[in-house]
């Protein structure tokens, strides 16, 4: 039993900071992350069922001033799992290229 339970937890390892991309709609909102670098938060719903939070960094890319409960968005960012259902977080640039570009597509507008 142990064994194959470490054999989960390695595999679950190896998915941290997969590109995830997506879309659903906007379930809440959450006050911005003001510590550290900037970020606008939110949780969605994915046509799945599945909650995401999505942790947008607003000092490398524009925050959505308009960004509603009940918007649909598209996302394309680093996922993370957690018992609530995950972050997709790095949904912007990175200026230093160690991460894949990702993005918030909301309006036919593309904040990155």
């Amino acid at each position: 039993m142990k064994k194959i339970l470490l054999v989960l937890v390695m595999s679950l390892e190896l998915f941290a900071g997969t590109l995830m991309c997506g879309s659903g709609t906007v379930i809440r909102l959450l006050s911005d992350d003001n510590k550290g670098s900037r970020h606008q938060r939110f949780i969605i719903k994915e046509p799945s069922g599945r909650t995401l939070l999505i942790a947008h960094n607003i000092d490398l890319a524009p925050k959505i001033h308009s960004l509603q409960k009940g918007d649909l968005i598209d996302f394309c960012g680093e996922y993370e799992n957690n018992a609530k259902g995950g972050v997709v977080h790095w949904t912007h640039h990175d200026p230093q290229k160690r991460h894949s570009d990702g993005w918030l597509e909301y309006n036919g507008k593309r904040y990155q």
